[in-house]
């Protein structure tokens, strides 16, 4: 019965491990990768607290357009009697009441009616900020799609060599076997038997190699997706056949122009430096704001007051402005200069990019074609090879040789399109028109 038992306890412990393990493996598109990246970015989070911060300063800028109302009270206690002099012709304070404690209070309002446009401005200038900063979020998404892609490619590149070394060490260990055989019937000698193992170790290396590959570019993608760094991702190869026809570079130049974000988030900014020179100037003119109050005061046995209420028009303007200079309006003047120069080198690194990355895309689908001629050269090869070294017309050497050029060559095609496929996703984050669903 213990045995049973263990045994069952044992199998239990198995299955559970297998389906801890099945657990942690996750199928997803390049896509579906895209939206997990998205949503766990860190830098994204950094962006949404921009936005948070540029939302204030809006709410902040609109406040000043609000009345002011302010309150105030105070009570005070005197231990000493003060002295009283009443200046009013025919009273005199001789003898008056003693006065131990004050309380006085007032409201006032002020409602601003101009300001020179500084509020005005401020606003304005707030929104184009606010606007600007979704705009860089907004790219900085597009750009977080195309690392995501990048890694997405890098663990199916890694992952297809697995297979195709994987398939050719299985066809190499049989070969060894057979060999064996031969070797032992004295039809080949032990050396040509000895590169064949050779052979076999090398192509061992090279799937070491490639799973070490795999598994830092997973790790790197389970972080990129805020994933368990256990988590073994399974790729759909499909994404290496989306890519459509590249169009002549003047259209891509024209879409970079029309929806690149940080483009429009810097032509939002440049609005807002216009309009912070406006209200830079504007702080030479005066301000003037409709005014109310009421007062109240109560010192007991002498005086009290109240209903005091009054309205009227304040005036301010500050008269060293006459003598001082705008530094505000030289800050912002040098802002829009500074704005208009980062303008102008990022339209010509857009340029740059997008021509460079058009003659990427260009060149990684002619490769696909080479690859794909030279994986048939290299299998004929084999195939001509193999036939020969039967026939005892081809050495061991030129037979391995035939194979490790079958292997290269098969593994090429696959990379190539990949990285096709990653070249024209490129491209398309440079024109700012990289979907993301």
């Amino acid at each position: 019965m213990k045995r049973i038992n263990s045994s069952v306890i044992a199998l239990s412990l198995f299955a559970g491990m297998m389906y801890t393990h099945a657990q942690e493996k996750k199928q997803l598109t390049l896509d579906e990768a895209v939206q997990l990246g998205i949503q766990n970015s860190k830098s994204l989070k950094i962006d949404a607290a921009k936005i948070e911060e540029a939302t204030a300063d809006l709410l902040e800028a609109k406040n000043r357009q609000l009345p002011e109302l302010k309150v105030s009270g105070s009570y005070m206690y005197l231990p000493i009697k003060p002295t009283i002099d009443l200046k009013i012709p025919g009273v005199s304070s001789a003898g008056g009441p003693e006065v131990h404690q004050v309380a006085f209070g007032s409201a006032n309002l002020s409602v601003p009616i101009y300001s020179g446009g500084r509020i005005k401005y401020g606003i304005q200038s707030a929104k184009y900020l606010v606007e600007a900063s979704k705009l860089s979020t907004e790219n900085d998404k597009i750009a977080i799609a195309y690392n995501v892609a990048q890694a997405y490619n890098n663990l199916f590149k890694a992952n297809q060599s697995i297979k195709v070394l994987e398939e050719n060490l299985t066809a190499s260990q049989k070969r060894d076997e057979t060999f064996l055989k031969l070797e032992n019937n004295g039809v080949i000698a032990r050396n040509d038997r000895l590169k064949a193992n050779l052979q076999t170790s090398n192509i061992e290396l090279q799937l070491l190699e490639a799973k070490n590959n795999y598994n830092i570019a997973n790790i790197n993608m389970d972080l990129l997706l805020g994933l368990p760094e256990s988590t073994e991702i399974e790729v759909d190869q499909n994404y290496i056949d989306e890519s459509d026809d590249v169009k002549p570079v003047d259209f891509y130049l024209n879409e970079a122009k029309e929806n690149r974000k940080d483009l429009q988030a810097l032509d939002q900014q440049r609005k807002a430096a216009e309009l912070g020179t406006k209200a830079a100037k504007a702080e030479n003119l005066p301000s003037i704001a409709l005014t109310g109050g009421y007062v109240a005061a109560d010192v007991p046995k002498f005086l009290t007051l109240y209903n005091a209420v009054n309205v009227g028009v304040g005036i301010s303007y500050n008269l060293s402005n006459l003598w001082k200079e705008n530094s505000s309006l030289k800050q912002s003047k040098a802002r829009e200069m500074q704005l208009s120069a980062t303008n102008e080198l990022l339209n010509d690194n857009i340029k740059l990019d997008v021509n460079k990355e058009y003659q990427n895309t260009d060149f990684s689908k002619k490769r696909i074609a080479v690859f794909e001629k030279s994986a048939e050269q290299a299998n004929e090869n084999y195939r001509i090879t193999k036939n020969k070294y039967d026939n005892g017309l081809a050495t061991m050497t030129e037979l391995l040789d035939a194979d490790a050029a079958q292997i290269a060559a098969n593994v090429g095609v696959i990379n190539a399109k990949a990285d096709a496929a990653l070249a024209y996703r490129k491209l398309l984050q440079t024109t700012g028109t990289l979907t993301i669903k």
